[in-house]
């Protein structure tokens, strides 16, 4: 059985961040982006592959069934039982298709959402300060973080149903952070 935990974060958050060092600290924890596992499938020269590059290659949004499969698939090949998946959803169709998805796979459990709570003043310095494309300006951010908040709060409302959601602050060092995400991922396996 994989045990699924998923970091949801505003830009600037720090979630891929600390999903990669929590990752990097246990050998029983691998750490997935969906942009890595898009880039992954297309690299393997598989039909899904072939399929998601041809979304892609055209500055298409990939359909929603392929990333639950490609996310579900990555999940089962993982080399490891404990599976962290950053960014995802983005939204709450994501969220309801990755829950139906789920309903039907016995093999995979969603164990926690961990959302990394930011203030947006926070992730505005961190991200227009690290500056690392042409995307990362004022406009781009403040779209960014109306495209995270949007659907937050049915987000958040529809995982505190199922008692799952933990929301860990992102304000201290990333020394912090890391050390209480991963004690409370390693509380649940």
């Amino acid at each position: 059985m994989k045990k699924l935990f998923l970091i949801i974060g505003a830009p600037g958050s720090g979630k891929t961040t600390d999903a990669e060092l929590i990752s990097a600290n246990n050998d029983n924890i691998t750490h997935y982006s969906t942009g890595d596992m898009f880039r992954a499938e297309v690299a393997s020269g598989s039909e899904r592959g072939k399929e998601i590059e041809s979304y892609i290659s055209k500055g298409n949004l990939v359909p929603i069934a392929i990333v639950i499969e490609t996310i579900v698939g990555a999940i089962k090949k993982a080399p490891t039982d404990v599976v962290v998946i950053d960014g995802y959803p983005r939204s709450t169709e994501q969220m309801n298709e990755l829950d139906a998805y789920l309903a039907k796979e016995s093999s995979v459990t969603l164990v926690s959402v961990i959302e990394v709570f930011v203030s947006e003043e926070t992730a505005r310095d961190r991200v227009l300060g690290r500056a690392r494309g042409a995307d990362d300006n004022n406009e781009v951010f403040d779209n960014r973080m109306k495209v995270y908040t949007d659907p937050l709060v049915d987000i958040q409302n529809f995982y505190n149903a199922k008692n799952i959601l933990k929301v860990i602050s992102g304000e201290g060092t990333i020394a912090e952070i890391v050390l209480e995400m991963e004690t409370f991922v390693k509380s649940k396996i």
